[in-house]
């Protein structure tokens, strides 16, 4: 709806109408109960001339920071609620003597609404401890528990069931006032539902009796009446029923959308209306009050923030660069340190340091990314291993003097190791000032379809060919279905692909961010409500990263990355058998031989550019040094890639044709994109060249060159970044820039959309390329090793990285009871060491098993028997057998089989033992197996063969 004019009739006939503040309204974010967007609600409530509108989702504020940008930009007044079942407990209120014995499970709604700053944090605790007693998705409330967290400074208002019992009334009324007082109302909520004059007599009664106000409310579950279909059908999705089998449980009308005001006044008594303005007047909180602390436990009390951040980046500095270090990385670590301690930003870098802190005490390897987290400071505190001097990232492309937004650096653990770091921060901040970020799960096609299908009454068969029909999420479903031959003219098809379209982005549910950290000074529950993660021991807020964004929150993510796990492991083996010990920055730098190795494309295993696409692209790009890697990471991306910006940058390092940087019209500096594009031939290749572009050649403002680098930032934003385009492609004419580069470069931008990389991000991933590359040129059998021991992990299967080592003159070695561990190990051979695969690679066989064969392994194992009386089963014996793990003993897979077969775990039955012959079984001289079969066992069991290859015994000859 559009924005009412105050100079037409129209805004002329609304001003005359008695004023209303929506004190009752949900959105999608309470999950299948209402049917419209926060913004939506805020929109149609602006153009209805609402004085205010209050966004009470179920026991959530998961919408609230939607609604609050959406009501900033339209000037309306947003109050800020949830909406509460109370569960029912027999319970005797003190003074009136009322008891309640109801065994019904829901007992008692309550709408509360914050009046104050203090007033929302103890909404937020108290939807918070609702939340923490029950599992995820659900919340747990009952009088105890309102009483032991008092909203004080909330409104109530009360929503009677217009079916209890008059005595059930007495001892909610009684109960209510005594806790809440002055700031309890009952709210009246009149839907046409046949009986509104005798609902208003009998609440008024009500009222009057236990003297509790009155005020209006909507009960609002959408914007329009134009969403009560689909309003039912998530009612049938959420109550596993049929739509056509709703019955009561679905909406009699479509009232309970914003009704305009003067509907409201034919409805409602006056004093019922003005109450609600009372109450809205009350009201003076906004989330633009929030204030993030960052937590302060960190700095010793003899030193301020920025002077212990000094402290630590000059040990950084001494540690970095023990000769000294040059002045223009001096000056590069004054200028950052000036810029943090200008923003006030010292708490959160120290805060990211003591994370990684620890990581490295508990010998826990990890790489910060990002453009924050690759800055000269972040190099100095270990958050990073990229070195300044080799790589120009832009700090302030999340750091800067325009932006009131904190910096956001991603840290990448081993994923094997990851949970030691989550548990250390919950354990150092608690449970009450640390939590992991949300993700909104939403609709999108394919589920759409199904949830939808299934409350429209279709067969589970059709579903499926529904669902399946769907090739890509979004738009033109009506076209994707008759691509699979659905006769779209179907009634029921026509109303599914309707309602999937208004379906489709609705929020499906919360879930937990793979490990954006919000940390804070003061109890997290007083700024947004803490809920029960599906994971054992994790809990997240309510918001996700783009509400975190528009508040201003502090959010470090702690991520995982398999590769560094795989790194770890090579550096153990390196130490343990070639007494070389290593790290990220020690392992040294710009060896010919890498790069030799990478230009063949010879890169299996190597992190980042084992893919196709990436093996094929570097004998063209012929990286010889650190930064030719940095754009190899970046450019096999659908940016460059959509923007046709590969093929010229290929051209142009290799002297096929010229270097050319366009240039703008006089009076403008004619080389002003030579500083940005230098290093990449005048292509734009990264996000941060793209903005800068932005900025210089089409004179983004900070604020527009803010709202692209957003843009950019994540696929969802496709629609976002495509409004953005007339303003860059249309100053840039006006400039004199030729228009052809500038489609080009917006060309790029949209496959950043899609899929964004940056600088700062390459940068780092750079730094584990040349590493796990120099790794599997210089140690490959400790590299495959690693490799097979951080699984699962990368493009390859461990066949593919067996076979691949081999062909590096690795010497691999089979499985064997005797000599294997565990994890795959290096054997001592002349001149080196062989891969010893270990029982990691045997299907089905337990490590447990695998530990007790190892630690009863003082002397070599003679025979099978031998294994089974050091505890291992018959079935574990039995898989080792099958694995033809047992060469060491003298025997192949078939007898090993054999053997294993006999055995029992447990002696027979006296009733059988008597009539057995308990003599030494024969000897039974078994044929060898084929080679061919003994391959076929070996990936039946391994998933490999040291064999021969499975093709091999088709080939003629």
């Amino acid at each position: 709806p559009g924005t009412p004019q105050s100079d037409t009739p129209k805004s002329a006939a609304l001003a005359e109408l008695p004023a209303y503040a929506e004190l009752y309204s949900l959105s999608n974010f309470s999950f299948l109960r209402a049917a419209s967007y926060p913004e939506e609600l805020v929109e149609q409530a602006h153009a209805l001339g609402y004085s205010a509108l209050a966004l009470c989702d179920e026991c959530s504020l998961s919408g609230i920071v939607r609604a609050h940008s959406a009501a900033k930009q339209r000037g309306l007044k947003l109050l800020i609620g949830t909406v509460l079942a109370l569960k029912s407990t027999p319970f005797k209120d003190s003074e009136s003597g009322c008891v309640d014995i109801s065994e019904t499970a829901l007992d008692l709604r309550l709408v509360l609404i914050a009046r104050t700053r203090r007033g929302y944090g103890q909404l937020s605790h108290l939807i918070s401890c609702a939340r923490r007693a029950a599992a995820k998705g659900d919340y747990w409330l009952d009088r105890q528990m309102v009483e032991d967290n008092l909203p004080e400074e909330c409104f109530a208002l009360w929503l009677p069931n217009s079916d209890e019992a008059a005595e059930r009334y007495a001892f909610q009324a009684a109960w209510l006032q005594r806790v809440f007082g002055n700031n309890l109302r009952l709210a009246v909520q009149l839907h046409l539902r046949g009986d509104d004059r005798g609902e208003l007599q009998r609440l008024t009664r009500v009222g009057e009796r236990f003297g509790i106000r009155l005020c209006a409310a909507g009960g609002v579950l959408m914007h329009e009446p134009s969403r009560r279909v689909l309003l039912d059908t998530l009612t049938a999705i959420r109550l596993g029923r049929a739509l056509n089998k709703l019955g009561y449980a679905g909406e009699p009308n479509n009232e309970r959308h914003l009704r305009d005001r003067a509907r409201l006044a034919k409805l409602y008594p006056p004093a019922l209306l003005a109450e609600t303005i009372n109450i809205a007047d009350a009201c003076d909180f906004s989330l633009d009050e929030l204030r993030y602390e960052y937590p302060r436990e960190l700095v010793p009390p003899q030193y301020t923030p920025s002077g212990w951040l000094r402290e630590l980046t000059e040990a950084g500095i001494r540690e970095r660069w023990p000769q000294g270090v040059s002045p223009k990385v001096r000056n590069l670590i004054e200028h950052e340190l000036g810029l943090v301690k200008e923003l006030g930003y010292e708490h959160y870098f120290l805060t990211v340091h003591d994370i990684v802190a620890f990581a490295r005490r508990k010998r826990i390897l990890c790489q910060g990314r990002g453009s924050a987290a690759n800055s000269a400071v972040c190099y100095c505190l270990g958050i990073t291993e990229v070195d300044p001097a080799r790589v120009d990232v832009l700090f302030e492309r999340f750091i800067s003097k325009e932006r009131d937004e904190p910096p956001d650096i991603d840290v990448d653990f081993e994923n094997s190791r990851r949970e030691e770091v989550i548990q250390y921060i919950y354990a150092k901040y608690g449970r009450g000032r640390a939590a992991l970020a949300a993700t909104v799960i939403t609709y999108q096609s394919r589920s759409a379809i199904r949830d939808i299908g299934k409350a429209l009454g279709f067969e589970d068969a059709m579903l499926d060919h529904l669902s399946k029909a769907i090739y890509w999420w979004g738009e033109n479903l009506e076209q994707q279905l008759a691509d699979a031959q659905i006769d779209r003219t179907d009634p029921k098809v026509k109303l599914l692909v309707e309602l999937a379209g208004q379906l489709i982005g609705f929020p499906r549910h919360l879930s937990q961010h793979v490990g954006g950290f919000i940390l804070t000074e003061r109890p997290l529950t007083e700024t947004v409500p803490i809920g029960n993660g599906a994971m054992a021991d994790r809990s997240f807020i309510e918001w996700d990263k783009d509400d975190i964004d528009a508040l201003g929150i502090l959010k470090v993510d702690i991520l995982a990355l398999g590769m560094l796990t795989c790194i770890r492991k090579c550096f153990d083996l390196i130490s343990a058998h070639y007494g070389k010990h290593l790290t990220l920055a020690t392992t040294p730098r710009e060896d010919p031989r890498v790069y030799d190795m990478l230009c063949r494309g010879d890169s299996i295993g190597v992190f980042q550019v084992e893919s196709r696409a990436q093996i094929n692209m570097l004998p063209r790009l012929r990286p010889r040094e650190f930064y030719d890697l940095v754009v190899q990471v970046a450019i096999v991306r659908p940016g460059p890639i959509q923007g046709d910006m590969v093929h010229p940058y290929l051209r142009r390092r290799s002297g096929e044709e010229p270097v050319i940087y366009p240039s703008p019209a006089p009076p403008h500096h004619p080389e002003e994109l030579r500083q940005i594009l230098g290093r990449t031939f005048g292509v734009p290749i990264f996000q941060e060249q793209a903005m800068k572009i932005a900025i210089e050649a089409a004179e983004f403002s900070p604020a527009e060159a803010n709202e692209l680098r957003k843009a950019m930032a994540t696929f969802r934003s496709r629609g976002t970044i495509g409004r953005l385009e007339e303003k860059m492609v249309g100053r840039r004419g006006t400039r004199g820039y030729d228009e052809e580069f500038a489609r080009r470069c917006f060309d790029q931008i949209k496959g950043f959309g899609e899929y964004g990389f940056p600088e700062s991000h390459a940068a780092s991933f750079a730094q584990l390329v040349y590493v796990s590359s120099w790794l599997k040129c210089h140690y490959p059998a400790a590299f495959c090793a690693a490799l097979l021991n951080a699984q699962p992990m990368g493009f390859y299967a461990p066949a593919q990285l067996v076979r691949d080592a081999r062909d590096h003159g690795v010497i691999v070695r089979p499985p064997d009871v005797n000599y294997s561990d565990w994890d795959t190990t290096l054997e001592p051979v002349s001149g080196g060491f062989a891969l010893r695969l270990g029982f990691r690679q045997i299907s089905g066989f337990p490590q447990a098993a695998a530990l007790r064969l190892m630690a009863a392994r003082d002397r070599p194992f003679r025979d099978v028997k031998s294994l089974q009386e050091v505890g291992i089963s018959a079935a574990h014996i039995r898989k080792l057998a099958e694995a033809d793990a047992m060469r060491s003993l003298f025997i192949d897979r078939r007898q090993a089989l054999w053997e294993a077969k006999s055995l029992r775990d447990a002696p027979d039955l006296p009733l059988f033992s008597e009539t057995r012959d308990e003599g030494a079984e024969p000897a039974v001289a078994l044929p060898q197996m084929p080679n061919c079969e003994q391959v076929v066992a070996d990936y039946q069991t391994l998933h490999l063969s040291l064999k021969a290859h499975p093709m091999g015994f088709l080939r003629a000859g």
